[in-house]
């Protein structure tokens, strides 16, 4: 798998030059606060600004997060009217929709379905937090009985659900009660919602005191960790704010989620484009390492590579499997 077959140059470039002009739109004198960092609570370390936002990496754990934060509302605003959101959930994904479902979802459903057998063998229902077109879920019950929900708070793709003939809740998680969910044992997952969230915490708390006890949660997020964000750091495409807000680490969201009250099973970076994403980006490359394998090496040798970075939690896609206890 390439990158430019889920994410085409052209489309991808087209989503950051529409996100800037957002910006300054949504974000122009917005009032901000700084954070501690979002997983450990330690003072951060400003380290570079991107898009006028300002970024600091915790000392201690090497989260990289924005702060000053604008507040919420400022967000809340941007994900429902802005440019850059309406272009990703309409042209974009609409145009990578069949490569999305055949790269990246079907084998996400199949895994997915492994982690509940192995970690979960008990789940009745399947609850995606952000569930989007829906299409995760299709395909997850093209191999599985289990019963489903699609927690959704757009409208627009709500009703896409459900013309799917999908079960879906039209709600942001923090505004769910306990008597919406079913008494079954449950898996939750969300797929790349994490690096958005306005308060990481928050959200985690929040789906805590909706599971059950020996409830699953499964979710993929970016690692701030992965050679390619590490690597082109400043320069690197997926750290666009407002977008992407919080890149956690395997360390480092493990913290997190003890803090919570959640136990850590299982933590893997299960990603296959890093080595792509560099070679595409070579003349933002500045580690003579990088720039010198990407230039020498065949594609079995960046194919190892790869397989390497991600066999050792150095990949930037993240997969994390949690219990409530």
């Amino acid at each position: 798998m390439k990158e430019n077959e889920i994410r085409p140059q052209e489309l991808f470039n087209e989503l950051l030059r529409l996100n800037r002009l957002d910006i300054d739109k949504y974000f122009h004198n917005a009032n901000t606060k700084s954070i501690f960092c979002p997983a450990c609570e330690s003072q951060g370390v400003h380290t570079f600004n991107k898009n006028e936002f300002g970024f600091d990496e915790c000392p201690k754990c090497k989260t990289l997060y924005v702060s000053p934060r604008p507040y919420r509302e400022y967000f809340d605003a941007y994900y429902t009217d802005s440019e850059s959101t309406k272009f990703w959930a309409t042209t974009f994904y609409k145009a990578t929709e069949k490569n999305r479902r055949e790269m990246l979802w079907k084998p996400k459903a199949q895994m997915i379905l492994d982690k509940i057998n192995t970690f979960s063998p008990n789940t009745q229902k399947i609850v995606d937090i952000g569930g989007g077109y829906g299409i995760f879920i299709e395909e997850f019950l093209k191999i599985s009985s289990l019963r489903h929900l699609v927690v959704e708070p757009s409208e627009y793709l709500s009703q896409v659900c459900r013309e799917k003939g999908l079960d879906v809740l039209m709600k942001f998680l923090e505004d769910i009660q306990i008597n919406e969910l079913s008494d079954a044992t449950k898996t939750f997952v969300s797929f790349e919602l994490f690096e958005h969230l306005h308060d990481p915490k928050e959200f985690l708390d929040t789906l805590h005191k909706l599971m059950n006890k020996n409830d699953v949660f499964i979710f993929t997020t970016l690692s701030g960790m992965g050679v390619d964000i590490r690597t082109l750091w400043d320069e690197s495409k997926p750290v666009s704010p407002p977008m992407h807000l919080n890149f956690f680490n395997p360390k480092s969201i493990q913290i997190l989620l003890e803090s919570i009250g959640f136990e850590t099973l299982e933590i893997t970076t299960p990603g296959k484009l890093d080595i792509d994403i560099m070679n595409n980006s070579k003349e933002n490359l500045k580690d003579r390492f990088w720039k010198d394998f990407l230039e020498y090496s065949s594609e079995e040798e960046k194919n190892n590579m790869q397989k390497y970075l991600s066999k050792n939690l150095l990949s930037s896609h993240m997969m994390i499997v949690c219990r409530k206890v």
